[in-house]
C-alpha cells in the first residue's frame, strides 16, 4: 500500500514538474508584432527594391525592439552593409542610415550559418516606445555603392515586445 501511495505521489510530482516547465517556457517567449522575411529575387538587391513592412501597435505603453533581418550567401563580398530605414506613422517620415558589421577582420562571418547562407537579426531600435497606438510602416532600402547588391537572399523586419 505504501508503495502505491509513493508511486502516485511520484506521478503527481512528475506531472506538476512538467506543467511548471511548460509554463516557464511559454512565459519566456517574447510577443512578436511582426516577423517578416522577403526573398530577394536572384539574390540581387537593387536600389529600387525597397522592402516595406506595415504593422500595427496596439499598446504604446510597452517598449519594443526593432531588428533588421538579413540573410546572405558566403559569396557576399563585403564585411558590412549600409541600409536606409524610413519610419512612417501616417503623418510624417523619419529616415535613418544604419551600418552593420557582418564579418570579423579575418573574414569570418558573424551571422549564424546554415550551409552557404548566413542569418542576422541586427538591432535598429531597442526599448523603443511608439508615440501612439495605430498603424506604422518601416521601409528598408540598401545603401551600398553596388547596384544591384549581390548575394543578399532575404531581408526582413522583426518587431517584438522588449523584456
Amino acid at each position: 500500500m505504501a508503495q502505491k501511495i509513493n508511486l502516485l505521489l511520484n506521478k503527481k510530482q512528475i506531472i506538476l514538474l512538467g506543467f511548471l516547465l511548460m509554463v516557464t517556457l511559454f512565459m519566456g517567449c517574447t510577443v512578436s508584432v511582426i516577423d517578416s522575411n522577403v526573398e530577394i529575387a536572384n539574390r540581387r538587391w537593387t536600389y529600387r527594391n525597397h522592402i516595406s513592412t506595415p504593422f500595427e501597435i496596439k499598446d504604446n505603453t510597452k517598449a519594443y525592439n526593432i531588428y533588421f533581418k538579413l540573410r546572405h550567401t558566403a559569396d557576399y563580398k563585403y564585411a558590412n552593409i549600409f541600409i536606409l530605414a524610413h519610419f512612417r506613422d501616417g503623418k510624417k517620415m523619419i529616415t535613418r542610415r544604419y551600418q552593420y558589421k557582418l564579418a570579423k577582420n579575418d573574414g569570418e562571418w558573424l551571422g549564424s550559418g546554415s550551409g552557404n547562407v548566413f542569418s542576422y537579426n541586427l538591432p535598429m531600435l531597442t526599448n523603443y516606445h511608439f508615440p501612439r497606438n495605430g498603424k506604422f510602416e518601416i521601409e528598408i532600402e540598401q545603401n551600398m555603392r553596388d547596384n544591384p547588391l549581390l548575394e543578399v537572399s532575404d531581408v526582413g523586419l522583426l518587431i517584438e515586445e522588449a523584456k
